[in-house]
């Protein structure tokens, strides 16, 4: 696996070809969920290199579908992971376990193995974090432009519905995330 050449690629790709109005799923997005999957891995004692380097490129890849679709986003990134990939010295076999960690990150998220728990904690990291009102605010915006959603009251509806149904799926998240994304969901409910 060239994991470098791979990441060059796709953050090349993403550079270049995703809408300046995704201001939530932007090339950022990608590098926090980059950074917040290998520390959660490194959590919940994950150390073996070969599991690294796939978490590493699933992260990389989880969102460069949003660069030809919107919706269903996560089956696109797979199939460019799936034509790019063995360019990369990836096997069929690697890129089958990458392909599974983006499709678990499709919301609702369904993990079906460790790997896969990493990746869907790490890709919704931010809602147990300091910085979720920015970070929400941006994903507002860029559901306006499309007008998937219309006004902020509506938003904060939305977010508390999925408050409530989203839960960490390692034990790292859950106890350094879940307290304050339970606070984030609290002054929701009080609409502050």
């Amino acid at each position: 696996m060239e994991v470098a050449a791979a990441e060059k690629f796709v953050l090349d790709l993403l550079g270049s070809r995703l809408s300046e109005t995704l201001y939530y799923h932007g090339l950022h997005h990608t590098l926090d969920v980059e950074s917040a999957v290998l520390v959660l891995a490194k959590e919940e004692g994950i150390e073996d290199e070969a599991s690294l380097k796939l978490l590493k490129t699933a992260a990389l890849f989880h969102d460069c579908g949003f660069i030809n679709t919107y919706k269903d986003h996560e089956e696109e990134g797979c199939r460019i992971a799936r034509n790019q990939l063995p360019l990369f010295s990836y096997s069929k076999e690697q890129i089958d376990v990458i392909c599974g960690m983006i499709m678990a990150t499709k919301i609702p998220q369904n993990p079906q193995n460790r790997l896969e728990m990493v990746i869907c904690d790490a890709d919704l990291d931010y809602l147990g974090r300091d910085d979720f009102d920015p970070i929400a605010a941006n994903l507002f915006k860029e559901l306006e432009v499309r007008q998937l959603v219309t006004d902020i009251n509506t938003w904060n509806q939305i977010q508390i519905r999925f408050l409530e149904a989203h839960r960490y799926h390692t034990k790292a998240a859950q106890q350094k995330r879940e307290a304050i994304k339970q606070q984030h969901l609290n002054k929701l409910r009080e609409g502050k």
